[in-house]
C-alpha cells in the first residue's frame, strides 16, 4: 500500500500520474483485499447534487449505463467506488 501512497485500507486516492484511471483503493471486504482503480481519468463526475441540467442529464446517462440502481456491490468493485466518490 505505501508504494502507492494509500493511508489505509476502503480510503481512496487520486491518481494523477495514472495513464487511465484517476483513483486507487485498498478495497477490503470481510477477510478479502483487492486493489481497485477506477474512474476515467480527467473526467469529473456530476456529484451527488447536480444543479445544471447538463450534469443532470450526465448523472442520468452514467447510472443507466452502469445499473447504479440496480443490486449492491461489493465494495471489493469498481462500480461501488465510482458511484460513491465520483457520482
Amino acid at each position: 500500500m505505501s508504494e502507492l501512497g494509500l493511508s489505509g485500507v476502503n480510503k481512496p486516492k487520486k491518481t494523477p500520474g495514472h495513464a487511465t484511471k484517476s483513483h486507487v483503493v485498498m478495497a477490503k471486504e470481510g477477510e478479502e483485499y483487492k486493489l481497485v482503480r477506477f474512474g476515467q481519468q480527467g473526467v469529473e463526475g456530476a456529484g451527488k447534487n447536480p444543479t445544471t441540467a447538463a450534469d443532470k442529464a450526465r448523472k442520468k446517462s452514467y447510472y443507466a449505463r452502469h445499473n447504479a440502481q440496480g443490486a449492491p456491490t461489493t465494495k471489493l468493485s469498481a462500480k461501488f467506488w465510482s458511484h460513491k466518490i465520483k457520482w
